[in-house]
């Protein structure tokens, strides 16, 4: 490369920096003008130090490739890049190629994702096939966790444009075809490195923003309790009342870190009252959910395949009989295609009207209570309309030694019933909501621990809610069962599936759950009934959904898909879902469960996965 090359892509270079710092600048006036941006950013992420990275360059000279680095003023270190591959020879070749370039590699992952966590590695340069774990459950991990998801993944993957795509859809930041071009492996990287730099930076100047918001806080209350200190007069007065203001004021601190600790997870998962307002709000939002949902009573795959149809018929029956013979192939394919949907449309009512009586909506109420003490989380104080009495920001307030009610969280979620004693199947997450909770993680962590207020199944026709109890939960998978006294109810236990060969790739699927939980019921009732219910509940969502099982508006919903893939411990199929499905069953065509749903990926639409059920089957052994 010529000089006036090398100058130009300098220019370059430094335009795209001063741009970026241009950028960061006008984001920081921003969030110092405006104090509300500043805190809603402060609530909703949580901000990791920003990275900065010697950028290098490779230049290509006229004896070959030379090696050549532009180091940036404000950059302070080389990007730390993991390479996860089983096969040796192509690990040793990635690393050289990396190392050469400047960065600092690590191929130490023995230890799985701890070795992520330890290395804190800025782009991971994945395989398709890597040692222990395989590469869908590592970008899960990966892009899943609160800790790494900022960590870019590049994936190297055989294969052509489909196999690319694939990793993309899997949560790939970038994906390479092998065999691969080590100076395209470079520049990706580099775009990589570059894309998150920016991130990084924005996220660390957010969260000193925050930093200064907070001390200044610290200092405008130390001022004001010292003006008060000194109004007081006397010697022996003052000491006095100093004395009192540090107590008073070290347990005030106490309870306002307490408080600060714990309100933003309540705010984000309480329910808290639900009033007239409340009812038609979660009302509105299923009937919104709904209109994206699919349907069994119209197909547009199935409405399109018999226009296609009808169109066919009349172009054989005006064509001559020489030219008949390709068309009515096509007939023949597409009569083909509807003869399957209909098909698998009857396998889903039968599979309803089968057992959707035997699958369940379970509610369970959580309190929180302090590890030490077993004091047990109350809110502050309540207004005189009944309400708890909030802070600056309409956060309740929160303390273990209130005088209001005690602080209760509602979760829901799906169960099957699987046996004829009365176990439901379900996920270990839903019987116990805390478990890997992202937004309790912080209540743990501060010292409170959940408590089991109560536990409800409720029951397809079924006019009130059963008490249910956890009996068994699983070491290896997200599954438990949970028991309830089912007799005199005539409940039908569901059929379960027998070996992997029932799960098959490309195979239809059908999915009971009760996705958005409350939301979709609440939809499907007007708007007297909602009034009614409001009244009558008074706002305790106990009673809500005692009311919901009066007047038997509890079903679960229906949807149908297929298998994507299966896995040893996890089925992919496209059936959709939403929060509220966890522990739904997955059908085949047979009508038998052949899995327990448990995660969605919310990236990319569609794409759901399930436990196969023999994790299940094993818990249900006495």
């Amino acid at each position: 490369m010529n000089a006036l090359g090398r100058n130009r892509d300098m220019v370059v270079d430094r335009t795209r920096r001063h741009d970026r710092q241009i950028l960061l600048t006008e984001i920081g006036y921003a969030a110092r003008a405006h104090p509300f941006l500043e805190l809603v950013c402060g609530i909703h992420h949580r901000f990791v130090s920003g990275q900065e990275y010697l950028i290098s360059r490779r230049t290509e000279s006229a004896d070959g490739l030379a090696p050549s680095y532009e180091t940036d003023a404000m950059n302070s270190r080389a990007g730390k890049l993991l390479v996860v591959e089983s096969d040796d020879a192509l690990r040793e070749q990635i690393v050289a190629v990396l190392r050469d370039a400047g960065y600092v590699v690590s191929s130490d992952y023995q230890q799985g994702m701890k070795a992520v966590d330890a290395f804190d590695p800025d782009v991971v340069v994945l395989g398709a096939d890597p040692p222990q774990l395989d590469c869908c459950d590592l970008l899960s991990e990966i892009k899943g966790s609160e800790q790494t998801h900022h960590i870019r993944v590049v994936m190297l993957s055989p294969g052509g444009s489909a196999e690319r795509t694939r990793g993309l859809d899997l949560g790939a930041d970038d994906v390479l075809s092998l065999p691969f071009d080590s100076h395209e492996l470079l520049s990706r990287l580099r775009s990589q490195l570059r894309d998150k730099s920016v991130a990084d930076e924005f996220r660390d100047r957010l969260r000193l923003a925050e930093e200064n918001r907070n001390a200044t806080q610290q200092v405008v209350t130390a001022v004001n309790e010292e003006r008060r200190t000194l109004r007081v007069g006397g010697l022996t007065a003052i000491a006095a009342l100093v004395a009192a203001a540090l107590v008073f004021f070290l347990l005030y601190r106490h309870n306002l870190q307490q408080n600060t600790r714990v309100y933003a997870a309540i705010t984000r998962l309480q329910t808290g009252m639900l009033t007239e307002q409340r009812l038609m709000e979660s009302s509105r939002r299923g009937l919104e959910g709904g209109e994206h949902s699919p349907s069994l009573a119209s197909d547009p795959q199935k409405v399109q395949l018999q226009k296609r149809s009808e169109d066919l018929r009349s172009q054989i029956a005006a064509s001559k009989d020489e030219n008949t013979s390709a068309l009515q192939n096509q007939l023949t394919a597409v009569e083909t295609r509807l003869q399957k949907l209909e098909s698998e449309g009857k396998v889903a009512q039968t599979i309803i009207q089968s057992y959707e009586p035997s699958v369940c909506l379970i509610h369970i109420v959580l309190a929180f209570r302090e590890h030490t003490t077993g004091l047990r989380l109350h809110y502050a104080e309540m207004t005189s309309s009944g309400a708890p009495k909030t802070d600056e920001h309409d956060n309740p307030l929160l303390s273990l030694t209130g005088s209001g009610p005690e602080v209760h969280l509602d979760a829901f979620g799906t169960g099957f019933l699987a046996s004829t004693t009365g176990q439901i199947l379900t996920n270990h997450h839903v019987a116990e909501p805390w478990w890997q909770n992202d937004d309790l993680k912080e209540m743990l962590d501060q010292g409170l621990e959940p408590v089991t207020v109560e536990m409800t199944a409720y029951f397809p026709g079924v006019s009130h809610g059963i008490a249910i109890n956890t009996e068994r939960i699983s070491t290896t998978a997200d599954v438990a069962v949970l028991k309830a006294d089912i007799s005199q109810l005539g409940i039908k236990q569901i059929a379960l599936a027998d070996g992997r060969r029932s799960a098959v790739s490309g195979g239809p699927v059908v999915l009971l759950g009760y996705p958005t939980a409350l939301d979709a019921i609440l939809a499907r009732a007007g708007t007297e009934t909602l009034q009614s219910i409001a009244t009558a509940s008074k706002g305790d969502s106990k009673q809500v959904m005692e009311e919901l099982a009066r007047r038997h508006l509890i079903r679960p919903i229906t949807t149908q898909g297929h298998i994507g893939d299966v896995l040893p411990d996890k089925i992919v199929y496209d059936a959709q879902t939403t929060s509220g499905g966890s522990g739904g069953p997955l059908f085949n065509d047979e009508g038998k469960v052949i899995g327990i749903n448990f995660a969605m990926v919310r990236e990319f639409g569609g794409s759901n996965f399930a436990i196969p059920v023999g994790y299940g089957k094993s818990l249900l052994k006495p």
